[in-house]
């Protein structure tokens, strides 16, 4: 199959419809279409490659839906549930954010910078906390960490709190603002057909009510990353389907910072059959993102979920960041991540140069931070 009409739109700046899209997917031909995502990486951010010193917290694993590729969530009672209380959660950002003076002011070390800048916070549908708890949540954290950004809650995690707070989705939003909140991550999307949702998760909301929500958080000065799940049950028609929903909703809103391809991790879950993905799959699916997805500021290659080799080799298929420090990942763990738990900033650094792209500390919006 050749790519040469394709690679004619891609390097004259021609937006890429779903059909040449999938075209690129059915092809199998990596080597093409990573060369042309790099190609417009290097277009949109040069060299860079970025990445974050942040911290994952999940408060919970308690949750009122048990989706069948959820190998992180609990029921009450059952072995392995947990609950942290709003002091554990500062506890334990305490312990990471340690280069402080107590009062959550950075002291600043011989390289000039905090540990780090980001608390990454996403959980369980608790069936008993009310939306109180998270507000206080949030403001405890802003009170004890006045300069540690906050980025937390997937759509599905919001729609919950207006449920259980009577709120509408705008004014749940801006509560959560008000009390701290500073981004969303972009969790919960997994895959937007409906047929396909209704077997993975049909305890989920759907994916119109995700992009809802996305919208409604954008249009609130709220800033979000988006998600995708693949390699579980879906096909390369659903995932162009999907990217498309996401590419429509950036059109309108401007409001996307990252799309971030979440490899799936079958492992403890309840999806027959399904495997890990292959590293073809995983690179290709980023360098179709890059090509397809031309109105997203970044493309993340989530080592976590890659692993960190894999994560390295898609900066050059089109990524150009690898997330962060994370610390302390729990969910993807659940199912069988093969990774690591945390990666220190001197290793995210070596993967990025070994590559050949410059390594750029950010924070939450992406703004340069000094690293040496």
């Amino acid at each position: 199959m050749s790519l040469r009409r394709i690679e004619k739109k891609v390097l004259s700046g021609k937006r890429l419809s779903p059909s040449e899209a999938l075209e690129l997917f059915e092809s199998n031909d990596i080597f093409t279409a990573g060369r042309l995502a790099a190609h417009v990486a290097r277009n949109k951010n040069g060299k860079r490659a970025y990445f974050i010193r942040n911290h994952h917290i999940n408060p919970s694993n308690i949750c009122v839906n048990r989706c069948r590729f959820c190998a992180f969530s609990r029921s009450e009672g059952d072995r392995g549930a947990y609950e942290l209380s709003i002091r554990g959660i500062i506890s334990k950002i305490r312990k990471w954010y340690s280069n402080t003076d107590g009062k959550g002011k950075p002291r600043r070390g011989k390289n000039g910078n905090e540990v780090h800048c980001e608390v990454h916070i996403v959980g369980g549908l608790h069936p008993h906390r009310p939306f109180d708890y998270y507000l206080q949540m949030l403001s405890e954290i802003r009170r004890t960490f006045p300069e540690l950004h906050i980025k937390a809650f997937t759509a599905v995690e919001i729609d919950y709190f207006s449920k259980i707070s009577g709120l509408s989705l705008r004014d749940t939003l801006l509560a959560l603002k008000n009390a701290g909140l500073g981004s969303m991550p972009g969790g919960g999307a997994e895959i937007f057909n409906g047929r396909v949702r209704n077997k993975l998760c049909p305890e989920k909301i759907s994916g119109a009510r995700w992009l809802r929500i996305m919208e409604t958080a954008h249009r609130a000065g709220i800033r979000s990353n988006a998600t995708m799940l693949y390699g579980h049950i879906e096909t390369y028609k659903h995932r162009v389907e999907h990217m498309l929903k996401l590419r429509e909703l950036q059109d309108k809103t401007g409001g996307f910072q990252a799309f971030i391809p979440l490899s799936f991790h079958p492992v403890n879950t309840e999806v027959p059959g399904a495997k890990y993905t292959s590293g073809t799959d995983d690179l290709m699916t980023i360098a179709v993102s890059r090509l397809f997805l031309d109105n997203f500021p970044h493309i993340k290659a989530y080592w976590v979920m890659l692993g960190e080799k894999i994560a390295q080799l898609a900066l050059l298929f089109g990524a150009d960041d690898m997330d962060g420090t994370i610390i302390e990942e729990k969910i993807t763990h659940s199912a069988g991540a093969l990774s690591g738990n945390a990666m220190s900033k001197a290793a995210l650094v070596h993967l990025i140069e070994k590559a050949g792209r410059v390594a750029v500390e950010r924070d939450s919006f992406y703004n340069a931070r000094v690293i040496n």
